[in-house]
């Protein structure tokens, strides 16, 4: 190495730290203060400073590049997740390496096994899906953090997620605060699959209706979490003896086929019927839609997901952790006075 290169012994005496401690920041770790963590970024801003990473892996044995098992790319909301999830990797230095599509049980049991088999440093596991046996064996021996999968029982696989029962509530007291009483839910339903997210949110609409002495209006029809199934449910509300006035779907893209069928009978909105759906989405927030939704906050959860992994690559004896975040209603256009 040329006499003149900054080196990780210049960065700790130019930040007045330990090498150790760069180590540390270095490798995204979390247990550095912010103020060390900024000191160390200056030094290395300020010399110039270039890791030689890949003789850092070679004595660390890692590879620099986390798995991500991701149960639907063509969801919107999972495309923020990855946003946040890719950003916060690139800043501790990571690469992700992606497989999207539901898992089966059968077909991609080897999925997990093959991340594995490629010496990834970490994994993280994106929405809801079926569990293939060999996931088990792979969290034992890969540090693992689960996003808004919340039906894992697995020791030491971190969970990450939204508050899906406060968020359910909160969707539905929106909607009572506007006049209305006869609301509906569009439910999530996987077959084959416990869905703890989209019961979470069905329970957080029904507390909110017994709060306010309407348990005999709760009614719920169930859709697959795509746009055909929330256009269908919607059809069957819509076409019974007393139609809601207002509906809270389990997602955006449940509640814009939700959308579909309003428009298709010819029911105005919000004149005649509002929409709430979940996740505040890139497509809940496009213009030409403007979708009342509760944010979930998919960048942010992915961010979170990166930390929470570093933390378990770090320590991977830690006890597992479940962090939740709140949500918040973003309204917009698709929601109003009952009969206005």
């Amino acid at each position: 190495m040329p006499a003149d290169r900054p080196t990780i012994h210049t960065v700790a005496a130019r930040a007045g730290v330990s090498k150790s401690l760069v180590s540390l920041v270095l490798r995204g770790s979390p247990k550095v203060s912010p103020d060390r963590r900024a000191a160390v970024q200056r030094a290395i801003a300020e010399l110039g400073y270039r890791p030689n990473v890949a003789a850092r892996d070679l004595r660390e044995r890692r590879n620099r590049t986390v798995g991500a098992l991701i149960n639907d790319l063509r969801h919107p909301w999972l495309a923020d997740l990855l946003d946040g999830l890719t950003e916060e990797l690139a800043g501790q230095g990571r690469q992700l390496l992606l497989h999207g599509g539901r898992l089966d049980r059968v077909r991609d049991d080897a999925v997990p096994q093959t991340l594995a088999d490629l010496g990834v440093d970490g994994l993280v596991l994106a929405g809801t899906q079926l569990s293939p046996p060999t996931l088990a064996e792979v969290t034992q021996i890969v540090p693992t953090v689960a996003v808004a999968w919340r039906d894992l029982d697995l020791p030491r696989v971190d969970t990450v997620g939204n508050d899906d029962l406060a968020g359910g509530a909160l969707a539905t007291r929106h909607l009572l605060d506007l006049g209305h009483r006869r609301i509906a839910h569009i439910a999530g339903h996987l077959p084959g699959s416990a869905n703890t997210v989209g019961t979470l949110r069905r329970r957080g609409y029904e507390d909110a209706m017994r709060e306010r002495g309407l348990a005999d209006h709760i009614e719920v029809e169930t859709a697959d979490y795509t746009d055909d199934g929330g256009y269908r449910a919607a059809v069957r509300l819509l076409r019974s003896a007393h139609p809601p006035t207002a509906i809270f779907a389990v997602d955006d893209v449940t509640c814009l086929g939700a959308r579909a069928a309003a428009a298709e009978l010819g029911v105005a909105v919000p004149d005649r019927l509002s929409l709430v759906g979940y996740d505040n989405s890139t497509l809940a927030r496009l213009r030409s839609i403007w979708l009342t939704s509760v944010d979930s906050g998919g960048a942010q959860l992915g961010r979170l997901a990166a930390r929470t992994l570093a933390a378990r690559i770090e320590d991977p004896a830690l006890d597992a952790q479940v962090h939740l975040l709140a949500p918040a209603l973003q309204v917009r256009g698709s929601s109003g006075p009952v009969g206005r």
